[in-house]
């Protein structure tokens, strides 16, 4: 069993770089997150792909546990994106003619077309998550997109209304949960930035379809909203325009992004009895923060968040960076969590 977590323990919120060796990360970095199929970015051939995926999992494990961090993930290495790798491995979806949808930038991207009953033919995860617990023996958390999210990410061909669309991914959403918690995840993340990005669709069934998801999570569940990865979105609002919400859905904890936001710490104060994963890691830039630095950033939010439910996080994830500016933000973070450790 792992041990018990300290004060503000410390986590990224999913995804680490891929090596150049596995990926294309020049032509990653240049094209927008696929939500179909990608399989062009992966330098392996498909035979040794899973073998090489595995090694480049297993590098990022032992970054963080290096870096000092209290939480791991597998780093989304096996993933082209955070959400395609679970969305397209789902029935009901026609991946090979596509459909089409605005994504945050406003750009017509490529997306699943839904053109049957949304359903999850097998877990999609768990190997993922068995391989995690084989080789890590810290608290590890495993990610997977929210049904909000998704529904956002798919052209509705089959389904009378958004909502229905919506609620269906709830459903496969919940049972992968279940599957992951009795697999071995201590954490499961439920990352859904279109909350953030579709606002009002999102007070008119997002929620509703979160909430159907997370019921009867048998562990603790973070629900995580951004402003989308800085590589693709540089403009970033003031505040959220989608978070009190979350105050009456069944989520442990909320993972919301602070450095490169500059967010106004009063926001988070309607979440008071949440958990709170404080994204402290500023990843518009490829330099390392000082571990003061980052230490500030946790100070300005004490007075407006339950401490002992305080956690400390990346923004987003560090998919985009450079290895050596992600292993370096990761251990100011662990460096920065001990300092304010001390003042608690």
């Amino acid at each position: 069993m792992p041990a018990q977590l300290p004060p503000l323990p410390t986590m990224i919120v999913g995804s680490l770089p891929q090596p150049d060796w596995l990926i294309d990360r020049d032509r990653l970095g240049h094209q927008f997150p696929p939500r179909v199929r990608a399989r062009e970015l992966w330098r392996i051939p498909p035979e040794f792909l899973g073998e090489a995926q595995d090694d480049a999992t297993l590098a990022a494990i032992r970054s963080q546990e290096e870096a000092g961090l209290d939480i791991v993930t597998d780093g989304e290495i096996r993933r082209e994106s955070y959400s395609n790798h679970f969305a397209t491995a789902l029935d009901g979806l026609d991946i090979e003619h596509p459909g089409s949808v605005r994504n945050r930038s406003g750009i017509e991207i490529p997306v699943p077309r839904v053109t049957g009953d949304i359903q999850r033919p097998a877990p999609v995860q768990v190997d993922d998550v068995r391989f995690l617990r084989t080789h890590s023996d810290r608290t590890i958390k495993i990610t997977v997109p929210g049904p909000f999210t998704m529904s956002q990410q798919a052209q509705n061909d089959r389904y009378p209304e958004d909502r229905a669309l919506a609620l269906a991914y709830a459903d496969v959403v919940r049972a992968e949960i279940a599957d992951l918690f009795a697999a071995g995840a201590d954490i499961v993340q439920i990352d859904e930035p279109w909350l953030q990005a579709r606002p009002e669709a999102a007070r008119q069934y997002g929620t509703e379809a979160l909430t159907r998801a997370l019921a009867g999570a048998a562990g603790p569940v973070h629900v995580h909203l951004c402003f989308g990865y800085a590589a693709m979105v540089s403009e970033r609002p003031e505040g959220y325009s989608f978070l009190p919400e979350l105050a009456d859905t069944p989520a442990d904890v909320v993972s919301v992004e602070t450095a490169q936001s500059h967010l106004d710490p009063a926001t988070l104060r309607p979440l008071r009895g949440k958990g709170i994963a404080l994204g402290v890691l500023d990843l518009s830039t490829p330099d390392v923060e000082t571990p003061k630095t980052i230490a500030d950033r946790v100070r300005r939010v004490l007075d407006h968040v339950d401490v002992e439910k305080l956690m400390l996080s990346s923004d987003c994830g560090l998919k985009y960076l450079p290895r050596a500016s992600a292993t370096g933000k990761m251990r100011a973070l662990a460096q920065a969590a001990a300092e304010v450790r001390s003042e608690l």
